[in-house]
């Protein structure tokens, strides 16, 4: 009985041990699903315990949470923590606007950093008001943290997609001269008979313009072809072909065989970037649904797999970006003429499929793809920086509890969308960018933040540091300075084990 009385407690009680406080505004689940497959539950792994002392080695830190998994499976399916921070004052206004559960790190990272506990949580200004309009916050304890929030001396919030390619975090004007002459260039690349792709890619490395990104993506995804005759008719062709597949597959969602593969899908669309009101309009979920679902029926060798829903918003952006020009977070996509909805997620498809097939590996059975990934990132960053190394190794941190999901997502959970958007400029310019390259701004990224890593000198302090590094106000400027050196990275170390390339 006694037993029986602790579980039940625990389970109706928003702090219980282990579950996870707020660090930097961010919301985090109890354990990061894509690595929750990988631990069992007899593991008794968890995150936080706000009322104890900090502990320093993982085993430590295991002892003092060894209720983490008292909770079953069915229950925690119809649990959905949500909202832009776990803070207790929020809780009920902010299920009542996101009734499902949360994902693995659906949030963008880290907003505002916290130093006390959970009623000391601090939202970015206006976040959780324009995000969440359902929430009621007539409660005084509601007042009571937004006062505090306003109080804050925070950097302007850049919008987290409109003018997503010309904004910065310095509030630099939209267009310079320097950028009016790269788009002419653009388009004059664009224009010739035949672009010349490696002389897109050199120009394409540095960022490419709002106004051309769309069929630039098109071209460096090897979706359209460098004859400029052709674009037309395999646009055509390749859009009648996809929605062939609707026709041909879709209706089977609801066989046995691939209901559960639907059902996933149907449940993680909801959490793909909540905090974008253009993500949450059911013309926009059907339509990543249906992408994902002939994606994952056309793909049986991985099937679909948590993280690829990700991968479809940076080019439904790009490719919406075509047709808006401002305010895109809050578009009306329904308002668009039908046949440009279905080019759009026709284009979107295509290119998303180009993208998964040089890193499919990374989502069959047991992800080996990832796991090699996160392997040579550790052997990488030992070679970079040692004392980084040694700092996570001395307090049992293992790369697999944080960089599982930087391969598994390709950091959207750790950066704005518009900052993901810029980043893939780049991968698409270089040559296995979202493969090879891309183990490099992992690293760049990982000693980006050395010194607040360094600081923290306990394993709970460090995980959730690293699973919530705050880069709200990133934009091109620091997106700029991680490319380079990861730039400068991949030629220093040249010389790195050849499985550094898988």
């Amino acid at each position: 009985m006694a037993t029986e009385n602790r579980i039940n407690f625990w389970r109706r009680n928003a702090k219980v041990p282990g579950s996870v406080q707020p660090v930097y505004g961010a919301q985090h689940p109890p354990l990061d699903p894509c690595l929750r497959r990988l631990y069992p539950k007899d593991t008794k792994l968890k995150l936080n315990n706000p009322k104890s002392k900090k502990t320093s080695s993982f085993h430590e830190f295991a002892r003092s949470t060894n209720d983490a998994w008292d909770i079953d499976d069915d229950e925690e399916d119809d649990e959905y923590v949500g909202g832009p921070a776990l803070c207790s004052s929020l809780a009920s206004g902010i299920h009542s606007a996101f009734p499902q559960k949360q994902h693995d790190g659906i949030t963008q990272s880290g907003i505002s950093k916290t130093t006390e506990d959970d009623t000391e949580c601090k939202l970015v200004n206006s976040m959780v008001v324009k995000s969440n309009s359902e929430v009621q916050l007539s409660t005084p304890s509601v007042r009571s943290t937004l006062q505090k929030q306003k109080s804050l001396p925070v950097r302007p919030i850049i919008p987290l997609v409109a003018r997503i390619s010309d904004q910065n975090a310095s509030g630099a004007p939209p267009m310079t001269v320097r950028e009016k002459s790269r788009l002419d260039k653009f388009k004059q690349l664009l224009a010739s008979a035949n672009t010349d792709l490696e002389e897109l890619r050199k120009h394409s490395w540095s960022g490419i313009p709002r106004e051309v990104r769309p069929v630039t993506w098109r071209l460096l995804s090897g979706y359209l072809p460098a004859n400029k005759e052709r674009r037309e008719l395999v646009l055509k062709r390749k859009r009648e072909e996809y929605f062939g597949f609707i026709v041909q597959y879709y209706h089977s969602r609801t066989d046995e065989h691939y209901k559960d593969t639907y059902r996933q899908i149907h449940i993680d669309i909801p959490r793909t970037n909540p905090l974008i009101p253009l993500f949450q309009q059911p013309v926009v979920q059907e339509v990543f649904e249906r992408i994902l679902f002939i994606w994952a029926i056309r793909h049986p060798a991985s099937g679909y797999v948590q993280g690829i829903n990700d991968l479809v918003t940076p080019f439904f952006v790009v490719f919406l970006s075509e047709f808006v020009m401002e305010d895109m977070e809050n578009f009306e996509v329904a308002a668009l003429s039908l046949e440009i909805q279905r080019n759009i997620e026709a284009d979107t498809f295509w290119c998303m499929s180009k993208l998964l097939d040089g890193i499919q590996d990374n989502y069959t059975f047991a992800q080996p793809g990832i796991q090699n990934k996160v392997k040579a990132l550790e052997e990488l960053v030992g070679r970079i920086d040692e004392h980084i190394d040694n700092h996570l190794k001395k307090y049992e941190v293992e790369y697999l509890q944080f960089a599982f999901r930087w391969m598994n997502n390709l950091l959207m959970r750790e950066l704005p969308l518009r900052c993901t958007i810029r980043l893939w400029d780049t991968y698409q310019a270089e040559a296995d960018g979202f493969s090879h390259f891309h183990l490099y701004v992992c690293a760049a990224f990982l000693i980006e933040w050395r010194k607040e890593i360094l600081s923290m000198v306990d394993f709970q302090g460090l995980l959730i540091l690293l699973q919530n590094l705050p880069t709200i106000h990133w934009g091109n400027e620091e997106v700029g300075l991680l490319l380079a050196e990861a730039y400068r990275l991949k030629y220093m170390f040249a010389d790195a084990p050849s499985h550094y390339k898988r």
